[in-house]
């Protein structure tokens, strides 16, 4: 230590809160600004339902997946077990009764009765069928435009392996025809050249065990060959149209 040295002064301690007045004054940090929330308008916000409806949809579409792949899995299992067949119809025989074509003053008349036989065969070993009421219209020509009688018959249900004859009677009666028309079917049904047409209108429904599976309307359309043919023992097939009256 230097002689001449002034004497050190003690360290005092400063007390709590002290502030010395030559120390420049604190720096305060600005406080944080609150923003207010933005609003969009209601063309711009986003629907609060959307996921649940995207879920909704996507639901739905896996349902309907899954409904279709069992529906096509459970009809190739049936058609693999029961080999289902559309029933066969043949148009077994016609005789014509009586066919007169009467010419009086005023025109031609036609007065007939036919005998129709009808082949219905089921081929199902597994599968019954089930037809409702039909109706029958019997037409000669080409073009069936002579119609010469129309009948009815109640159903009935065909069993397995089942062949099943039908017969009708239909008949006219002083029906007015054309003189040119008249002369025409008198030529024909006299050299058996008169094409015969029939018609069926009727239901069927498929019998699988006790169970009905629905009933659809057919019509079955049979002839369009001649007489002759008919009375020589040949049976035309006969084709099926269904949903169609």
């Amino acid at each position: 230590m230097e002689p001449n040295a002034p004497p050190l002064k003690p360290l005092v301690p400063k007390p709590p809160g002290y502030r010395d007045p030559t120390a420049p004054p604190p720096v305060r940090q600005p406080l944080p600004v609150r923003r207010k929330p933005v609003h969009l308008p209601p063309s711009l916000q986003k629907p609060k339902r959307s996921s649940c409806c995207r879920i909704c949809c996507c639901s739905f579409c896996l349902f309907l997946l899954i409904l279709t792949f069992v529906t096509l899995i459970s009809a190739g299992i049936f058609y693999l077990w029961f080999d289902p067949r559309f029933p066969i119809f043949h148009l077994q025989s016609i005789r014509t009764n009586r066919f007169n074509v009467t010419v009086k003053s005023d025109g031609s008349y036609l007065s007939a009765e036919t005998a129709i036989r009808l082949e219905v065969r089921n081929p199902n070993g597994k599968l019954t069928y089930h037809y409702g009421g039909s109706n029958w219209e019997v037409t000669v020509g080409e073009d069936k435009d002579t119609d010469i009688g129309s009948a009815r018959l109640d159903g009935f249900n065909q069993g397995r392996k089942n062949t099943t004859s039908l017969r009708v009677v239909s008949k006219v009666s002083g029906l007015a025809v054309d003189d040119g028309v008249g002369s025409r079917l008198k030529a024909r049904y006299r050299t058996k050249a008169l094409i015969i047409n029939v018609d069926v209108k009727t239901t069927v429904a498929v019998g699988l065990y006790s169970y009905l599976l629905g009933s659809v309307p057919i019509e079955i359309q049979c002839g369009g060959v001649t007489l002759k043919r008919l009375q020589s023992g040949e049976m035309p097939k006969c084709t099926i149209n269904f949903l169609r009256w």
